[in-house]
C-alpha cells in the first residue's frame, strides 16, 4: 500500500462521488439481503400449511403473492443501485484513470535527454498504459467490491448468528480456509503478472523498434533472424502468460468445492436442528441463500489482495518514473523580448553521462545577434552537442552560456525555447497530415503562413504536385516523403515560428545543389535580423554566413569568413577544395 498512497490526492479530489459511490453499494446491498429472508418465511409457511393446517390455501396464496411481490421489487431495486453503484465508482476509477496518464505523460515531457537514452520506448509506452490499467483497478473494482464485502459480513453474519448460532458457526467453517487458499493463489498471481508485465514490456518494445526500422531489415534481408527474435520474446510471454492461467485456474474448482461443502454443512446440521425443533425449515433456506451470498466477499478476500498486490506491483514501477528528475534545474527569468540577442560561451566544459566522452574542455565562443555563424568538423568534433547545450538539451558541466548576458540556467526552459527553432540531424514528422506537420512549429500558423513556410524552404510546389496536397497524410516519421522531402518539410516547420535564433544541424545534406542554394538564399534574405547557426559538412551551406568556425575534438581550430579561409591552409580549405573537385 505503500506505493498506493502517492494517489491518494485522487481520492480526496473525487471524494464527493466516492461518498455517494458508497451510500449508494450500501443501500443495494441491504435490498439484496430481502431476498433470503422473504424466502425463508415463505417455506415456513408453505411448511405450516402442510402439518398444521392453521392457514386457509387462499391465505397461504395471498402470503406467497406478496412475497413474490416484494422480492420482484428489492430485486429490482437492488439491481437498479447497483447499477448506479457502478456508474459512480467505476467512473471515478476512470477519472483517475485519465488523470494518472496525464501526469506520466506530462511528467514524461519535462525529463531531459538523458532520460529516454536510458530507457526503452516500449517500456515507457507499457508503464503508461498497462501498469496505469493495473492501477485502476484499485480504484474502482477494489473500492466497490470491498465495501459490497464489508456490507454483506456485517449484515449477514449478524442476522444469522441472531437466528441460529450454532448453525451459523458451523456454516461459515469453509469460508476461512477459502479465503487462505484464495490469498495464496493470489500471492502467486502476482508474481506471475510481474512477470507478465516485464515480458509485455519486451515484447512492445522489440515490435516497436522492428516497426520503426522495417526499411533497414528490408534492406538487410533480416527478416527471418528478426522474427526468430521477436518469436522468441513472444514465446516467453506466452509461457508467462499461461502460467499465470494455470495458477488462476485454480480459483473456481476450490470456491465451488468449499461452497459445495458449506451447503453440506448447512442442510446436514441445518437438518438435525430443525429435527430437534431448533429451528424452522426456512431457516435451511435462508442459510443456504446466505451462505452462497457470503462465498463471493470471501473469494474477495483473496481476489482483491491480489489486484492491490498488482495495482502495487504497477504503482511502483509508475512511481520509479515519476521520482526521475530532469538533470536540468527550472530558471525563474522570463525573456518577452523575441529579438535575436548574444550568445557567449565562456570556459564551457562537458562530457557526455553515458559514455563519459569529452566534447568540451574551457571552449570559448561568441554568437553576435543577427547574425549567421557556420559551424563544419569533423565527425565527433562537437558541432551537435554545441547546438545542444545552446537549448538546454544539455547543462555544462562546467563555465557559463549567457544569452543576452544572463547565464541560460536562470531562463525558464520552456521560455528559453520559445525563443529557438532547431532542426536537428535525424528529422522527424509525425504520422499527421503535411499542414498538420509543418504546424507544430507554431499551433496558431494560418494557412498562409504554413504555405509561405513551405515555399521559403523550397517544398510548396512538390506538396502542389500530391493528390491531397498540404491535406496528404505522412507514414510514420514521414516514410512516404523522399529523404530532401522530409528535410524540407522539417526546415518550413522551424521557418513558421518567428523565432530570435534559428540552429540548422546538417539539414540540408539530402538537397541537390540547387535546392540548396535557392533555400540558403531564402533563409538569407527573409532572416535578415535573426541569428542564425548552420552546421554541415558542406562547404556550399555555410559560405555565406557572417562567420565560420572549424571544430576539431571540441576546439575551435579555425574561424573567420569563407573567402579569408580558403586562402588558408587547413581542414577548411581542403574541404573545399575536395567538394569542389567532387562538383566538377
Amino acid at each position: 500500500m505503500k506505493e498506493l498512497q502517492r494517489l491518494n490526492k485522487f481520492l480526496f479530489k473525487y471524494r464527493g462521488r466516492l461518498f455517494i459511490g458508497l451510500f449508494i453499494t450500501i443501500i443495494a446491498r441491504l435490498f439484496s439481503l430481502v431476498t433470503p429472508r422473504l424466502v425463508g418465511d415463505s417455506m415456513t409457511t408453505i411448511e405450516n400449511y402442510l402439518n398444521l393446517n392453521s392457514i386457509s390455501p387462499i391465505e397461504i396464496r395471498e402470503v406467497l403473492l406478496t412475497n413474490v411481490i416484494f422480492i420482484i421489487g428489492a430485486s429490482l431495486i437492488s439491481g437498479f443501485f447497483t447499477f448506479l453503484m457502478r456508474q459512480t465508482i467505476i467512473n471515478v476509477s476512470r477519472y483517475i484513470e485519465y488523470d494518472v496518464k496525464n501526469q506520466v505523460f506530462e511528467h514524461y515531457q519535462s525529463l531531459d535527454q538523458t532520460f529516454y537514452k536510458r530507457n526503452r520506448t516500449g517500456d515507457l509506452m507499457n508503464r503508461i498504459s498497462e501498469d496505469v490499467s493495473k492501477v485502476r483497478m484499485y480504484y474502482g473494482p477494489v473500492i466497490m467490491y470491498g465495501t459490497n464485502a464489508i456490507v454483506l459480513f456485517i449484515v449477514i453474519i449478524s442476522y444469522m448468528f441472531s437466528v441460529a448460532p450454532k448453525l451459523t458457526i458451523f456454516s461459515l467453517i469453509p469460508l476461512p480456509i477459502l479465503s487462505v487458499f484464495i490469498y495464496r493463489i493470489s500471492n502467486l498471481i502476482n508474481i506471475k503478472s510481474t512477470k507478465v508485465q516485464e515480458s509485455l514490456s519486451d515484447l512492445s518494445t522489440y515490435s516497436q523498434e522492428s516497426f520503426s526500422g522495417i526499411s533497414v531489415l528490408k534492406s538487410f534481408n533480416i527478416q527471418d533472424i528478426i522474427f526468430k527474435k521477436f518469436d522468441a520474446y513472444a514465446l516467453m510471454s506466452f509461457k508467462n502468460n499461461l502460467s499465470l492461467a494455470k495458477i488462476q485456474a485454480w480459483f473456481f474448482p476450490i470456491i465451488l468445492f468449499l461452497i459445495g461443502l458449506s451447503n453440506l454443512i448447512v442442510i446436514f446440521i441445518g437438518g438435525r436442528e430443525f429435527i430437534n425443533g431448533n429451528i424452522e425449515i426456512g431457516v435451511i433456506a435462508e442459510f443456504i441463500i446466505y451462505v452462497n451470498m457470503l462465498t463471493w466477499p470471501v473469494t474477495l478476500v483473496g481476489w482483491v489482495t491480489s489486484i492491490v498486490k498488482q495495482a502495487e506491483a504497477s504503482q511502483k514501477r509508475i512511481n520509479e518514473f515519476l521520482d526521475s528528475k530532469s538533470a536540468l534545474d527550472d530558471g525563474n527569468y522570463s525573456l518577452k523580448d523575441k529579438n535575436s540577442k548574444n550568445i557567449e560561451f565562456k570556459d564551457v566544459s562537458f562530457t557526455y553521462p553515458q559514455t563519459g566522452i569529452e566534447v568540451f574542455n574551457l571552449f570559448n565562443l561568441k554568437i553576435d545577434k543577427g547574425k549567421t555563424l557556420g559551424i563544419v568538423g569533423k565527425v565527433g568534433s562537437g558541432k551537435t552537442t554545441l547546438l545542444d547545450l545552446i537549448c538546454r538539451v544539455y547543462d555544462p558541466n562546467k563555465g557559463s552560456i549567457s544569452y543576452d548576458k544572463k547565464d541560460i540556467k536562470s531562463f525558464k526552459i520552456n521560455n528559453l525555447r520559445e525563443l529557438f527553432s532547431y532542426v536537428p540531424q535525424n528529422n522527424f514528422l509525425f504520422s499527421e497530415s503535411i499542414f498538420k506537420n509543418i504546424q507544430f512549429g507554431n499551433p496558431n500558423a494560418t494557412e498562409s503562413q504554413v504555405k509561405k513556410a513551405a515555399k521559403l524552404s523550397e517544398i510548396d510546389s512538390e506538396i502542389a504536385k500530391f493528390e491531397n496536397g498540404y491535406q496528404t497524410i505522412l507514414g510514420e516519421r514521414g516514410v512516404t516523403l523522399s529523404g530532401g522531402q522530409v528535410q524540407r518539410v522539417s526546415i518550413a516547420r522551424s521557418f513558421v515560428k518567428d523565432s530570435a535564433l534559428y540552429l540548422f544541424d546538417d539539414c540540408f545534406s539530402s538537397l541537390d545543389t540547387d535546392t540548396e542554394e535557392r533555400l540558403i538564399r531564402n533563409l538569407k534574405n527573409n532572416f535578415k535580423n535573426k541569428s542564425v547557426i548552420i552546421v554541415s559538412h558542406r562547404v556550399s551551406c555555410v559560405k555565406h554566413a557572417d562567420k565560420i568556425i572549424v571544430l576539431e575534438n571540441g576546439k575551435i581550430i579555425q574561424e573567420g569568413i569563407h573567402k579569408n579561409l580558403i586562402e588558408i591552409d587547413g581542414y577548411y580549405k581542403e574541404l573545399f577544395n575536395k567538394q569542389n573537385t567532387e562538383i566538377t
